[in-house]
């Protein structure tokens, strides 16, 4: 036999024999995970095609064996909360899973509100990062993917942590906070599974099936299939990014000579105009034009500063910036919505003069630097305000560079990517906050969050289980005189979805920033979602709501009308003198404000001129700023909209 025909021999004989594939898990089910008490458990893989598997867990031994494709899954009931406990998994092979609690699952989901970490509250939160010790709390991040052809068994990385001042920085601050309620109210350890993205719309995390509900977002799922057209996407945005940055950057003065770029601080800007920061460019004589403006301010330090190292808080830029403290670089920011924390090492300041520089890019819209936040310098025992005058010069003006097109929001992307290999796990319910990108369709959203919400269930397969999700926060500038709103439309929408089962909603009015989609107060948020989980998911008769309107009937006077409410909790009160952020119309729709005042679990609405009164509104705008009905437990009444009923 010659050496290709034994080569040809050994490859045959090779590939006729049997494939034996190691047990594998997914990345759910590994060291640190917490499964769900008191319900059926699955644990599940993958194996040889007919292999025996066998899983021992808590003295006890579950066998099965993986079908024709390898995989395989077995049944734990009813566990007892507690841990930590160990898992052995032998096939062909033995895979240990240690540290493993039982306890309570939550998945929580939604946009950038349930992503924001803890580091990006840290201003107001740093005690609790510093101390977060908590063994029990567990926190999962499922890796941010879509996928529009296939529903996703498994997630291609991810890992259980534990609640420590170091990984908390990362943890959803929503979540944590929730996390905290129930592990401290009910001793029991708590599983956090984040699946979330910034930006993404409703309709990116239904399944495929019922987004046929929908026929334009379905139709839109289907054209996504093709990964041609991703593609071409993708690549014609970024290839009009790169030209608008390129140009950008060849036709910036301050760019120009590279010795003698504006960010020096010996640069002369006696030529320069002045603008007062914070605010907006457009607001100057160089008016509302897009591409690079370049900021300078000096200041005086004494000795102490130049040997100590600084923080430099620059508020939020819009869109880009880039920051030099006497020409050094220290950091930059590609986007509007983060905070601008840049740290200044030790010996870049100076004793005497100072100079700070900003280039900023500003790619549509108003360029500038957004008021009513924090612009300073400090080190741990001094601070410098840095809001006044700053000179500025427009280092190249350019058209407005157009949107890029967000593939991963597209229907059912998310669903498929980020929601379907959570399935098989067991849970607890899920937190949800979501909202902001569905504004401009408000109507959609009262048919779209619960076909959602019903999706999950159908999907998940345990029953309605508890599904608590955070109404929108109040945001934007506020308006002096009453006005129609999308954000209004769709808290509304998110209220009415309360008439599903099991569901919960935190009111969230009162702790938005008008400048700001990501307010910093998550502690509120996280806790009154806890208040709804007490009741819906852990059945305690507790209060976890503020006043809801529930009817709108005529009142003694002839242009007064009475609105009832439910959960009062144990009455309502006004957060003032005098309750704020009450409208009334009459059939003609017009809308002026109303005085109000409670009478026992009624509001009694009315104004002079609104003579036969038939609609009542409360809070609602984008920023009722002013809004401050509540119940004696201090949860805040939700926003509504009510016609009159015939007595």
């Amino acid at each position: 036999m010659n050496k290709r025909s034994a080569a040809f021999l050994f490859l045959f004989l090779f590939l006729a024999l049997p494939v034996f594939a190691q047990v594998s898990l997914p990345q759910l089910v590994s060291d640190g995970m917490v499964l769900q008490r008191d319900a059926e458990v699955k644990i599940w893989g993958w194996a040889s095609a007919d292999e025996d598997v066998t899983v021992h867990f808590l003295g006890e031994s579950h066998q099965t064996r993986a079908d024709g494709e390898g995989e395989w899954e077995i049944t734990l009931a009813r566990l007892e909360a507690g841990g930590p406990h160990e898992m052995k998994i032998e096939a062909s092979n033995t895979v240990t899973i240690e540290d493993i609690l039982i306890g309570d699952v939550w998945v929580a989901s939604g946009q950038s509100n349930i992503e924001l970490p803890m580091r990006r509250v840290a201003p107001l939160y740093q005690d609790v990062i510093d101390s977060a010790d908590y063994p029990e709390i567990r926190y999962f991040e499922v890796p941010k993917r879509y996928n529009f052809k296939t529903e996703e068994t498994d997630l291609i990385s991810g890992h259980w942590q534990r609640a420590t001042p170091e990984s908390v920085q990362e943890f959803s601050a929503v979540s944590l906070f929730f996390a905290k309620s129930i592990q401290q109210r009910y001793d029991v350890p708590v599983g956090i599974i984040l699946s979330g993205l910034g930006g993404s719309p409703a309709e990116a995390w239904i399944s495929e099936n019922a987004l046929k509900d929908f026929p334009d977002h379905y139709e839109e799922a289907q054209r996504f299939k093709d990964d041609e057209l991703i593609a071409d996407i993708e690549r014609e945005d970024q290839q009009r990014s790169d030209a608008w940055h390129d140009e950008l950057n060849q036709t910036d003065t301050g760019l120009s000579d590279p010795n003698n770029t504006w960010h020096e601080p010996d640069i002369n800007t006696e030529e320069w105009g002045s603008m007062t920061i914070p605010g907006y460019w457009a607001d100057t004589e160089t008016g509302a034009i897009n591409g690079s403006v370049w900021f300078q301010k000096k200041l005086t330090l004494d000795g102490d500063w130049a040997r100590n190292s600084a923080k430099l808080e620059l508020g939020v830029i819009v869109d880009a910036d880039s920051v030099f403290v006497n020409g050094t670089f220290v950091g930059n920011t590609t986007y509007q919505y983060p905070p601008r924390w840049y740290d200044v090492p030790q010996g870049v300041l100076t004793e005497g003069e100072n100079t700070i520089s900003v280039r900023v890019i500003n790619q549509s819209g108003k360029g500038g630097f957004i008021p009513d936040k924090p612009y300073e310098l400090t080190t741990e025992t001094d601070t410098v305000d840095l809001k006044g005058e700053w000179k500025y010069k427009v280092g190249a003006e350019m058209d407005p560079l157009p949107g890029q097109t967000f593939v991963r929001w597209k229907p059912v992307g998310l669903f498929n990517a980020m929601i379907s290999p959570l399935l098989k796990t067991s849970i607890k319910g899920v937190i949800w906050y979501q909202g902001e990108s569905n504004t401009g369709r408000p109507d959609e959203y009262r048919e779209l969050f619960p076909a959602l919400i019903n999706d999950w269930r159908q999907q998940w397969g345990i029953g309605d289980f508890p599904f608590l999700y955070v109404q929108l926060a109040n945001f934007m500038e506020p308006k002096d005189h009453p006005s129609e709103s999308n954000w209004a439309e769709l808290r509304d929408a998110q209220l009415q979805t309360l008439s599903l089962p099991n569901t919960g909603m935190a009111v969230a009015i009162d702790i938005g920033e008008w400048n700001d989609i990501h307010p910093l107060n998550k502690k509120d948020v996280g806790e009154r979602l806890a208040a709804s989980a007490f009741h819906l998911a852990y059945g305690e008769d507790v209060v976890h709501s503020g006043p809801i309107a529930s009817k709108l009937n005529t009142f003694g006077g002839e242009n007064e009308l009475a609105v009832s409410f439910e959960h009062t909790g144990s009455g309502m009160q006004v957060k003032g003198e005098v309750l704020h952020e009450f409208a009334i119309a009459g059939s003609d729709g017009k809308f002026f404000p109303a005085d109000a005042r409670i009478e026992g679990e009624r509001v009694i609405v009315q104004s002079g001129e609104v003579p036969d009164p038939k609609i009542v509104r409360y809070a609602w705008a984008d920023n009722p700023v002013n809004a401050n009905l509540y119940n004696k437990e201090g949860f805040p009444a939700t926003p509504f909209q009510l016609t009159i009923e015939k007595n």
